[in-house]
């Protein structure tokens, strides 16, 4: 499969399609640090820049267009009248630009909010947009703690397949989903990391303890939210541990760890009162005085900025272990890429004369992403599709 890519960030699709053999021709990204990252990992791939441009780009020959429109807006008035807001102008440009290459497949992501953005008329814009261009259509919420990383993150993800809505359905909808007994999911105070068959090693990358497959399960909704939220950083690429506001000190958790966000016991993962159950660590919004706080899944990563910005961006979320005495310190870098199922590292690269990447495009980048175990389980899905029909 060929894909082409929009709003590409730092490329959770590319991480998650190329190991089924799948092959970008074009990347479509204006940010600087993001750009870096793509011309860093692959530096074979064209980044075709803005993508308001598209009718000046070359020609290519593409099976999937996928991307992400910028969330902050999205007020897609219509397809006859213009928009309040520019960045949701981009909703459109994607279909403009699934209009001149034609994929057999689209995939486009974005927030909850759309549904409802509008009355839901400007989402419905979006859908009869594609239906003009000749595209069936599905679209789900999915939520990334679901597929094998710790990170509450709701997702709508339209996929659209050229001239049979049919086989978009197939890609997005599953036994367990229609029939009204879905499969099981997150209990209040389970232990995931202890009974689930799958989990996920130190790199974020799903794994089976008793040689099956973890794909197959978390493609059919039973694999718990697998850990991720670990921290062997320990300065390995050099940086600087990151400090709370106000001065709090952090301590980064070490040791061993494979198993899920209760393992914040030093790297023990139990207590040592001989009981064996687990120490949870819990997850917060840093600026949200708790309101949120979860025992070892983490909120939704933002695209963190400064301390005075927006409820919903700003800092990344906090931690702290159960543990009496353990400080709270704010998730690292290296964290965050595991949150969204990214190698270790992904982000830090050589940038504007460092070594490394400074802490604030990486959390910026990282927070605007989509979840690269999200991608693959649609990748899977997609190739199931094509190979039956």
């Amino acid at each position: 499969m060929r894909y082409g890519s929009v709003c590409s960030g730092i490329e959770a699709a590319s991480v998650a399609w190329e190991p089924l053999g799948w092959t970008p021709q074009f990347f479509s990204e204006i940010e600087p640090f993001p750009s870096a990252v793509l011309a860093h990992h692959w530096p074979d791939v064209p980044n075709l820049g803005d993508m308001t441009k598209f009718k000046e780009w070359p020609d290519a020959t593409i099976d999937v267009l996928v991307g992400g429109t910028p969330c902050q807006s999205f007020s897609v008035a219509g397809l006859r009248r213009g928009l309040d807001d520019p960045r949701g102008n981009l909703a459109l440009t994607f279909l403009a630009i699934a209009d001149q290459y034609r994929p057999r497949w689209v995939v486009w992501e974005n927030v909850p909010g759309v549904l409802s953005s509008n009355g839901g008329r400007d989402f419905g814009a979006f859908l009869g947009g594609l239906v003009k261009l000749g595209y069936g259509f599905s679209y789900r919420v999915l939520d990334a703690q679901y597929f094998g990383v710790a990170q509450r993150r709701r997702r709508v993800f339209v996929v659209g397949h050229l001239g049979d809505w049919r086989r978009a359905a197939a890609v997005l909808f599953e036994r367990e989903s229609l029939s009204g007994n879905p499969a099981p999911r997150r209990g209040p105070g389970q232990d995931a990391a202890a009974d689930a068959e799958c989990s996920a090693d130190a790199a974020g990358t799903l794994r089976a303890s008793d040689g099956g497959s973890c794909v197959d399960q978390a493609m059919a909704g039973h694999l718990q939210v697998a850990g991720t939220l670990t921290a062997t950083y320990a300065e390995q690429a050099g940086q600087d541990l990151a400090t709370m506001e106000g001065g709090l000190q952090v301590q980064a958790i070490t040791g061993d760890i494979t198993h899920a966000l209760n393992t914040a016991n030093n790297g023990k993962g139990f207590s040592e009162d001989g009981t064996g159950r687990g120490v949870p660590t819990i997850a917060f919004t840093a600026k949200d005085y708790g309101a949120d706080a979860q025992a070892d899944l983490s909120p939704t990563l933002r695209a963190g900025g400064h301390a005075a910005s927006h409820a919903n961006a700003g800092v990344m979320p906090a931690i702290c272990s159960a543990r009496p005495g353990m400080a709270v310190r704010r998730l690292m870098p290296v964290e965050c890429e595991r949150l969204q199922g990214f190698p270790d590292g992904h982000t830090a690269i050589p940038y504007r004369n460092k070594a490394i990447a400074a802490d604030g495009p990486r959390y910026k980048a990282i927070g605007n992403s989509m979840a690269v175990v999200v991608m693959e389980w649609i990748g899977r899905r997609i190739e199931q599709v094509e190979a039956i029909t």
